[in-house]
This record gives structure tokens, C-alpha cells and sequence, in this order.
């Protein structure tokens, strides 16, 4: 039986083929291995900017103390917004109470959200559900704006044309199925 450890290939042979594949597959674990882990750390942030929104809106679980900070049921006619919004076929979004002086201006604070959403229980208490940053769609394109606002990597968009806000909720209070920064969540009642 010959001694395989002694056995050479001559250079130039299919050895240098497959140490340079070797080397070509090496490069390319690698590469997948790093972008998996910037996908984790892009989510991890993600993660960690949605428990900061918590931190600093866990003192509005009680109504009292949003109220105490400026927040207010609903907004100015001709748009009230005082009821608990539904929509019919995807789900509801709750009673928001606005910072009125925080959404006559352009800026966004992803820890300061405009709006707080709460969703009535059954037992006719409210629960904070979720943010939502608003910005009017008149200032910010006066104001030389010409692509939506964003906060925490998302834009905003308008969903009511006639209100004329760009808007944008995120359900860190309250798991939504549709997904964390959609507007109506299908687990959320209005009576």
C-alpha cells in the first residue's frame, strides 16, 4: 500500500484548482457570515430603538400622567378624532390622545411620539397600545421637504388625505399581527 502523507502533485495540476476553489468557498463563507451578522445587528437595533420608545412611554400606561404631559383626547375640528377608530374589515387602532403643541411643528422625536393610542377593555378602562408620530403635510413640504418624514428608519405616510398628516404608529404596547408599524391592528376592538 503506498504512503499517501508522501505523495505530492506536481504544481500547476488540479491542485492549485482546488485550493483556489477552497480559498473562493473560504471568501465566500465569510462574506454570507458577515452579512448575517449585519442583518442580526440591523434587527438587534431595531430591537433596542422599539424598547427605548417603551422606556419612555411606560408612564403613560396611566391616562392621568399623558394627560398631566399635554396629551389630550382627539384633535381640532373639522377633525375631532375622539372616537375609537376602526376600520371595518382590518382591525381598529383605539382613542388617541394628541400632544397638540408637539404636532403643530415638523420635528420628530422617535422617544417623544406626537399621539398615544389606547384601546378600550372590556372592563371600560383604557390601555395604552401603541405611538404615533404625526407631522402636518403642509408644514413639512413648506418647509422645503420634499420626501416623507422618518422616524426610527420608517416613513411616514398619510392615511387620511383630507386630515392631510403624515403619520406613522408602532404597536410596542401591544402585539399586532399585521405587523409592528402598521395603522389598524386586527386584535384591537372599538365598542
Amino acid at each position: 500500500m503506498p504512503d499517501i502523507r508522501q505523495r505530492q502533485r506536481p504544481s500547476g495540476t488540479g491542485s492549485d484548482v482546488v485550493r483556489r476553489r477552497g480559498r473562493a468557498a473560504l471568501a465566500g463563507g465569510v462574506a454570507l457570515a458577515a452579512l448575517a451578522v449585519s442583518s442580526v445587528s440591523a434587527a438587534d437595533t431595531g430591537q433596542a430603538d422599539l424598547a427605548e420608545v417603551r422606556a419612555a412611554t411606560a408612564q403613560f400606561q396611566r391616562l392621568e400622567v399623558a394627560e398631566q404631559a399635554g396629551h389630550q383626547l382627539g384633535w381640532k375640528d373639522p377633525f375631532p378624532i375622539t372616537g375609537c377608530i376602526a376600520h371595518p374589515t382590518e382591525g381598529a387602532m383605539g382613542y388617541h390622545w394628541f400632544n397638540h403643541d408637539a404636532i403643530e411643528d415638523i420635528a420628530l422625536d422617535p422617544l417623544q411620539p406626537e399621539g398615544l393610542v389606547y384601546e378600550p377593555l372590556p372592563n371600560g378602562r383604557l390601555h395604552l397600545v401603541a405611538v404615533e408620530w404625526v407631522v402636518p403635510a403642509e408644514a413639512w413640504h413648506d418647509a422645503g421637504n420634499v420626501d416623507p418624514p422618518t422616524v426610527l428608519g420608517q416613513e411616514l405616510g398619510i392615511l387620511n388625505p383630507a386630515l392631510g398628516w403624515y403619520i406613522l404608529h408602532a404597536w410596542v404596547w401591544k402585539p399586532n399581527p399585521a405587523g409592528m408599524f402598521e395603522n389598524w391592528n386586527p386584535d384591537v376592538v372599538c365598542p
